[in-house]
């Protein structure tokens, strides 16, 4: 078995110990005393402490503490289930013992919801990657740490700026139209989804990656249950540094990098723009070809400098661990003009009093993010512009110079209405800017009562404030915002403010009772979220208004009480049962509470008698569990009660001579109430040979009911066209494997793989107000130039793409507006639309390496995503030769495939533009020299050089097959990164 003393015959010892004592006749003894801690300096409850060839001993008690009278010369046996037994001589009146993990995955402590749990006694689907097991190199958000590493869960970053935000999505998300983020919950202080004005897209970026000590992915209900209504998309618990109980230690780091293109849309080159529009194009188009050679997309991209630093000083000031940190991130994007930069600072403070029985823990995280934000249309005005002209000219008659870019301009000089901009021009004629800070603080208050070790009290008081505010300046003589009226931009917008409170506490239980364990958890949470904005003109650089948008208060209000117990019997059988009870402000009364139970088994097969000839198998453990979680984020906070909106200036109603402000009434519904998810998990751990390999399979199944989702509204019955309500059900269900192995480890080579693997399957089952109604195609998704091409439909996959099938002469070449009549009525029209695959990958899989020889370590790691696919919207959009001019001042290029088909019209639904965008990517290659203590032991150095978005191998034509939501119009590139990475610590 893979331990030297079964819970079984430890048990059978600690009850032999009063026998023992009454017959043992010593000729002397010695009372010797000490404490049994685990290696992270921990209290080991009930560890046996036992005098050698004896049955003389005793076990230590809630704090590891023991007492224990020992004849001269004897040598005592200190054991534990699950770490290594260690023998020492008898000499002295106190002894001090740390016992080592026997099995350190096994008995690594993971952070769950409200607590924390060895990672061997966990009943549900969690996953917990620490610092080490990160991804390295240029970091710019916490959620890139973890991506590729854990099985279900996809994050895909909305492109290569770094000021992008990334979409996470664990076991495919429950929902369609509400929220499908997870539940992010950091040191204890769940966040509020969403961005803020001048960080919109990325409000987990205002977190520096380099403070995060791990990162837990709670995934199935029986472990985010505890949660209820925001945990429908699973948790994401993020953990960050605390100070060493050792003396102080100072650590710097510095990472720089270069960032350089990769693909780009593939569109005619000079030549082939030449021979197509002289020997196709018509008079006026060919009067437009220039003499120049413009690289456009050349003029636009640059090489990009980019630095991450940090020093953190951390260890035990007086009697209080301590750790401090402060970092300086400055990414200029590939883009030119965009950029990103953030100063952060980070104190944690964790004293204890009372001998430990009283322990704080207080954190302060704060932030100062400075972006500039480049004008991402310069991407697709760079990929259609006339590669024949200049990017510079002299003006005449022209209106004004505009700055002396070379733009389409008609006869009198001004500007051709939805004519491209000078790409070059959008970029540097513009300076959108932003100012957002972010502050988290939390207290932590652990008190274990003296009287009662077993019962402990925990307080948790939390604050969560940003602010956003930001500048817009364009050139006044810029072509983008010249008009005949209005001349470029100069305005300011916010401050936006966003503040969230919270107050938890709970009691926890625990008590061992011979083979029973009990962990008991009850407490209560108060949550409240405000948001404002004041109002914002946006003016011209005249100081013209343009537009006006109102001011605004948000707020909402959550409570809950909640409730978990654990069970464990003979450290073998497990049971954990969890409610929790939400209140939200986003309902009615009627309908304002939820109650979200869970149930999970475990059994450690592994630890029977009956296995016990299987000395190879060092962990076998079934888990199964079902639980229903909420759902109530990303629908607004008023959409049960009537509101109204005032009308904006300019937009009065007029009474006589008097202009009266009008109040517009909004769509609402009085019973909405929560989208409820129903899930089971069946589960299996696995570790062989001392856990050299280990690792997990589970099967879950999904049922989200009442989704809150945006429909179409009768006629007459309510304000606006489409309203948020409770409509249908959404099923799904798959599987996830992970496999990890230590396959060498010798005091040179060390060889570690991982891999992980996801298959994921989602059925939207009943979109209908009414039972029984006929099925219906919903159009969804972003708009492909004014039209949908997704669709919701019973009985399919959420967001398949609603296309015609292409019909293709006999050299395989698609005819234009030539499609399969697919219902064989003689006529193509909208009822020969089908569904065609999904963006949602079938299955996604992550493997690591990493090889040690000596200091030298050579690491990788690699992502695939099979059976999704991606409308390539770009190709559509500037294939067909109807696209070249759209006015008789400008002559645009196309993309290559026109070389294919030439299409005269665009093919918007056509089946030829949804790709196979399966892929492989290596994501990283890293090498790295640890150089150890240098100068003297003044301080260590390790130094690590990176390669980041290495390669991507993909049948997918356009930029990149991995696109969020499925759509590839205009994408900003991801770059290929090159970065050194030194680490120093004194």
């Amino acid at each position: 078995m893979f331990h030297n003393l079964s819970l079984f015959t430890c048990r059978l010892k600690t009850l032999a110990l009063a026998f023992s004592l009454s017959l043992a006749v010593w000729a002397q003894t010695n009372t010797v005393t000490g404490k049994v801690t685990d290696s992270n300096g921990e209290p080991l409850v009930g560890a046996t402490v036992m005098v050698e060839g004896t049955t003389q001993g005793t076990i230590t008690d809630y704090d590891g503490n023991y007492r224990l009278s020992v004849p001269a010369g004897a040598k005592l046996v200190f054991s534990f289930l699950g770490y290594t037994s260690q023998t020492l001589p008898a000499t002295g009146n106190s002894i001090n013992v740390s016992l080592a993990d026997e099995f350190n995955d096994l008995m690594d402590v993971v952070v769950i919801g409200y607590g924390s749990s060895k990672k061997g006694d966990l009943t549900g689907s969690i996953s917990n990657i620490s610092a080490e097991d990160f991804n390295t190199g240029l970091i710019n958000s916490p959620e890139q740490l973890i991506n590729g590493k854990i099985s279900g869960v996809q994050i895909t970053s909305a492109g290569g700026s770094p000021t992008a935000g990334s979409s996470i999505k664990i076991r495919g998300g429950a929902s369609l139209n509400a929220s499908n983020d997870p539940l992010i919950v950091l040191d204890g202080v769940p966040l509020e989804n969403g961005g803020i004005s001048g960080n919109s897209s990325n409000f987990l970026s205002l977190i520096n990656p380099s403070d995060i000590e791990s990162m837990t992915v709670l995934k199935d209900a029986s472990s985010t249950a505890i949660y209820g209504s925001r945990a429908s998309n699973g948790v994401i618990i993020i953990t960050t540094k605390k100070g060493a109980q050792d003396k102080l230690k100072v650590s710097v780091s510095t990472t720089n990098s270069i960032q350089i293109k990769t693909k780009l849309p593939d569109m005619l080159s000079r030549d082939e723009y030449i021979d197509v529009f002289t020997n196709e194009g018509n008079d006026i188009q060919k009067s437009l070809i220039g003499n120049d050679d413009t690289k456009w997309m050349d003029e636009i991209f640059h090489p990009a400098f980019g630095t991450d630093n940090n020093i953190s000083l951390s260890g035990k000031i007086g009697a209080v661990p301590t750790r401090v940190s402060v970092g300086y991130y400055n990414q200029a994007g590939i883009l030119k003009t965009d950029r990103a930069q953030r100063v952060s600072g980070n104190i944690s403070l964790t004293p204890s009093f009372l001998q430990d029985h009283l322990k704080f823990n207080i954190g302060i995280k704060a932030s100062l993010n400075k972006n500039n934000f480049a004008n991402s249309g310069a991407i697709w005005s760079a990929a259609v512009m006339n590669p024949t002209l200049p990017i510079r000219r002299t003006y005449e008659n022209a209106v004004n110079n505009y700055g002396g870019y070379f733009e389409c301009i008609d006869k009198s000089g001004m500007p051709v209405t939805a004519a491209n901009a000078n790409p070059v021009g959008m970029l540097e004629q513009r300076d959108d800017n932003s100012t957002v800070k972010r502050i988290i603080g939390n207290i932590d208050v652990d008190y274990k009562l003296q009287f009662l070790p077993e019962l402990k009290l925990h307080l948790t008081a939390g604050y969560d404030y940003a602010k956003g505010e930001g500048e817009v300046n364009v050139d006044r003589e810029a072509f983008q915002c010249y008009t005949s009226e209005t001349q470029g931009r100069a305005y300011k917008y916010g401050p936006q403010e966003m503040s969230n409170r919270l107050l938890t506490a709970y009691l926890n239980y625990n008590k061992s009772l011979g083979d029973h364990s009990i962990d008991f958890t009850a407490g209560y949470d108060y949550q409240f979220w405000k948001s404002t904005s004041p109002e914002t003109q946006e003016l011209d650089a005249n100081g013209k208004l343009i537009k006006v948008s109102s001011a605004s208060d948000y707020r909402h209000a959550l409570i809950s009480y909640y409730g978990r117990l654990n069970y464990n019997l003979l450290g073998r059988y497990m049971l954990t049962g969890t409610v929790r009870r939400d209140g939200t402000s986003r309902f009615s009364k009627n309908q304002r509470w939820g109650t979200f139970p869970s149930v999970a088994l475990a059994w450690r097969l592994s630890d029977e008698s009956f296995m016990e000839n299987l000395e190879f198998l060092s962990n076998f453990k079934l888990r199964a569990s079902y639980g229903i979680t909420g759902q109530q984020e990303g629908i607004g906070n008023y959409n049960y009660i009537s509101s109204y909106t005032p009308s904006q200036p300019g937009a009065h109603y007029q009474f006589g001579d008097k202009l009266v402000t009008t109040l517009r009434p909004s769509a609402y519904v009085a019973d909405l109430k929560w989208e409820t998810t129903k899930a089971w998990n069946f589960g299996v751990d696995f570790g062989f040979f001392a856990e050299r390999i280990n690792g997990s399979f589970e099967y879950y199944t999904r049922k989200t009911e009442d989704l809150l989702a945006s429909v179409a509204s009768a006629a007459g019955t309510n304000f606006n066209k489409t309203i948020v309500t409770n409509v249908g059900n959404v099923d799904s269900k798959g599987w996830e494997f992970n496999i990890n192995g230590t396959v060498i480890d010798t005091d040179d080579w060390g060889l570690e793989l991982s891999y992980n693997a996801t298959y994921q399957e989602q059925k939207v089952k009943n979109l209908s107000l009414i039972p029984g109604a006929e099925i219906t195609n919903t159009l969804v998704g972003p708009s492909v130039d004014s039209k949908q091409v997704q669709v919701l439909t019973e009985g399919y996959a959420p967001y398949m793409f609603y296309v015609y099938h292409q019909v293709y002469d006999a050299n395989g070449q698609p005819m234009e507006d030539c499609y399969v009549d697919l219902n064989g009525d003689g006529q193509i029209n909208t009822s020969d639309l089908y569904r065609f695959h999904s963006p949602a990958p079938d299955y996604m899989m992550g493997f690591s390496a990493s090889l040690r020889y000596k200091q030298l370590t050579l690491g990788t790691s690699l992502r695939a995503n099979i059976g999704n696919y991606v409308y390539n919207a770009m190709a559509m959009n500037t294939g067909a030769m109807e696209t070249a001019s759209y006015n008789n001042f400008q002559l645009n290029n196309l993309h290559s495939s026109y070389l294919k088909t030439r299409f005269k019209n665009r093919q918007h639904f056509s089946d030829y533009y949804v790709e196979n965008a399966s892929f492989l990517k290596m994501d990283n290659i890293t090498l790295g020299y640890n150089f150890g203590k240098l100068a003297n032991g003044l301080f260590s150095l390790n130094a690590q050089f990176m390669v980041q978005n290495v390669f991507t191998i993909t049948k997918y034509t356009g930029v990149d097959p991995e696109i969020a939501g499925g759509i590839d119009q205009t994408f900003y590139p991801r770059p290929r990164t090159f970065s050194l990475s030194l680490g120093f610590e004194f």
